[in-house]
């Protein structure tokens, strides 16, 4: 299918589907002989999830960066953006109301205070594109994968090991209360490993975002969940309890 013949189909213009192509989002094949985009099935159904993705208010950078993660899921993100358009759907139909009370009110068949004049109203920061980042974009977890990545093998078998004997030591406290001081003795060592090993400092409120990624990825969830059954659940109701401990200091 040739980009005429998609954005037919998708309602966008030629124009946009070659500033896609341009800034990497979205780059079919091209024809050998007359140069011509040509989309597959595949470049369809990726370009649905950009116009989904789109249509919850995410910038075309923001989505580049979401689907070259390699932890991105595409039923999830189905599931997020609907969770956001029936929000969005309500939002509508309160405002609708909101602008036929206020057509009403002008005519004196109605009355409103001055809290009803602002129903449906909502211009603060998307929630959904903040959920997608802590689900596949988390930029502290991108950047000490890449300073693992510059370390020679020698020096990523030695942060393997450090990492292995946290969690086989985190493994054996599981069973116990994570708000206990017995783990939080732990977490803030766990804290303190990861703000000294890997390349990029932790702040409380990102420390937290990564254990919440911990039951929330499903690789993660299993990589950590190979030390004992259970710890990523563990780890982060502990990791929240302990940001939350030291950020009342």
């Amino acid at each position: 299918m040739n980009a005429k013949q998609v954005a037919e189909l998708s309602g966008l213009s030629v124009r946009a589907l070659h500033h896609y192509d341009e800034i990497g989002l979205l780059r079919p094949r091209r024809n050998a002989q007359n140069g011509y985009r040509e989309y597959s099935e595949e470049d369809l159904d990726k370009l649905q999830q950009i116009l989904f993705f789109r249509q919850c208010g995410f910038s075309l950078e923001r989505i580049k960066k979401l689907l070259s993660n390699p932890r991105f899921d595409r039923a999830r993100a189905f599931e997020l953006q609907k969770k956001h358009l029936m929000l969005e759907k309500e939002r509508i139909e309160a405002m609708l109301s909101t602008l036929e009370r206020t057509l009403k009110t002008l005519k004196g068949e109605d009355s409103m205070s001055q809290r009803e004049k602002f129903k449906g109203f909502d211009f603060s920061c998307n929630p959904y594109e903040e959920e997608a980042r802590q689900l596949w974009g988390d930029e502290t977890v991108e950047k000490s994968n890449d300073f693992i990545a510059s370390k020679s093998d020698r020096e990523r078998k030695d942060m393997e090991k450090i990492l292995d004997e946290l969690f086989r030591e985190l493994a054996e406290i599981r069973d116990e209360d994570p708000d206990s001081d017995l783990v939080q003795e732990a977490i803030d060592r766990m804290y303190k490993v990861f703000n000294e090993s890997f390349g990029h400092y932790y702040s409380l409120e990102s420390f937290a975002s990564l254990g919440n990624m911990y039951v929330m990825d499903d690789r993660f969830k299993a990589n950590i969940d190979k030390y004992g059954e259970g710890l990523a659940d563990f780890l982060s109701k502990a990791m929240q309890e302990y940001s939350d401990r030291q950020s009342e200091r």
